[in-house]
């Protein structure tokens, strides 16, 4: 996938592009709203800006966003004026349908309306556009009726979560979890599965959009443990390890970022294979950073096999990485010969983490459940 995600300020986008031609045409413009184009110009005279994917083709996915408290106007009802983050317009061009850019997207949002504290996050969107609706309530969005611009109203609340799926209830952690793990990962898979967590100094969150969007929140990781140590819903911890040649290894690897466990299954065990390479492929589509020939090498030359699907659901960021060495001295990494896969930390013992890395563990584990 050529061309990549910048923000860049309305007045440097292109309103030409074919890209905007269905929002012309879906938002005219009515006596209570203004239209698209009007819309548009009004944020390139305030400076706005707003996320772009763009490639040889012109834009590819757009994304706008802003902070408000007022009222939501229902035909049947008026949901009371509160501190939401509104998505203004979200958009990925047919050409890159199916290849997860939305799911990214959609993340990104999430991640903001946690940094902004709002209880409430919500989109507006046409009940035609049923692929769209169908992302957003995989994440946790709930329709609260129509506006009276004949708009469906998706809105998520803090103060009600969703913890059936992990897909649900991301960008939190369910706090009543069994226990948590670790996954490790080689340095030079790790930084293109998890683009976010760099590990030096870097941009602000949305000043550094790259592969991680691009490619969506849900990973691949293929393991070879002979059996499967993890279970669907637990939170586990990515550990990256330094696998160079300038020594220092207890303070170069270290954990970078948080998943949620969404599958596991394995494809071989003790030499035996479970599973034709194609069913793999097929379970594994595009979540993964192997290209075929490599994946089909591992298939045949790994005595066991295990796949696990992660959501990537947070990282600490620049300067915060937890390493090794403060692993160690604090009884948190391997005893006893244990390999670190086989580590099952206790709630406590995943707070404590959270919390080295420079977390809020308030905004992100949340002791509550039911359905919005």
């Amino acid at each position: 996938m050529s061309g990549q995600f910048i923000r860049k300020e309305f007045a440097q986008i292109d309103l030409e592009d074919p890209f905007f031609d269905s929002l012309k045409r879906d938002y005219p413009g009515t006596e209570s709203s203004p239209g698209f184009v009007d819309w548009f110009h009004k944020k390139a005279l305030r400076g706005d800006k707003a996320l772009v994917f763009e490639d040889d083709e012109g834009v590819g996915a757009f994304f706008a966003w802003k902070e408000e408290e007022e009222e939501i106007e229902l035909c049947d009802r008026i949901l009371p004026a509160e501190k939401r983050l509104k998505i203004s317009t979200f958009r990925v061009a047919e050409r890159y349908h199916r290849q997860r850019i939305g799911e990214g997207l959609i993340g990104l949002a999430l991640w903001r309306w946690v940094r902004t504290g709002a209880p409430e996050i919500y989109v507006t969107t046409f009940s035609k556009q049923e692929n769209l609706i169908s992302q957003f309530e995989k994440f946790g969005f709930v329709n609260c009726g129509r506006n009276k611009n004949g708009e469906e109203v998706m809105l998520r609340s803090r103060r009600s979560v969703n913890f059936s799926d992990p897909y649900k209830h991301f960008p939190f952690i369910r706090g009543n979890f069994d226990h948590a793990g670790y996954i490790i990962i080689d340095d030079e898979y790790h930084d293109t599965m998890f683009a976010y967590s760099e590990l030096a100094r870097g941009q602000a969150l949305l000043d550094k959009i790259g592969a991680s969007v691009r490619n969506g929140l849900t990973k691949i990781y293929v393991g070879r443990a002979p059996v499967i140590n993890y279970y669907v819903g637990e939170p586990v911890f990515v550990y990256r390890a330094y696998k160079g040649n300038q020594g220092g290894r207890t303070f170069r690897s270290c954990l970078t970022s948080f998943c949620v466990v969404t599958g596991v299954f394995q494809a071989k065990r003790n030499g035996r294979f479970l599973m034709r390479f194609e069913q793999l492929k097929s379970k594994i589509t595009n979540k993964s950073v192997f290209r075929e020939d490599e994946l089909r090498q591992k298939y045949e030359i790994y005595e066991n096999m295990t796949i696990v699907e992660l959501l990537y659901c947070g990282f600490f960021g620049a300067g915060k990485n937890v390493n090794l060495d403060w692993l160690k001295s604090n009884g948190l990494w391997t005893k006893n010969h244990e390999y670190p896969t086989e580590i099952r930390l206790s709630s406590d013992q995943f707070r404590i983490i959270l919390e080295k890395g420079k977390i809020n563990v308030q905004d992100i584990v949340i002791n509550q459940s039911g359905v919005c």
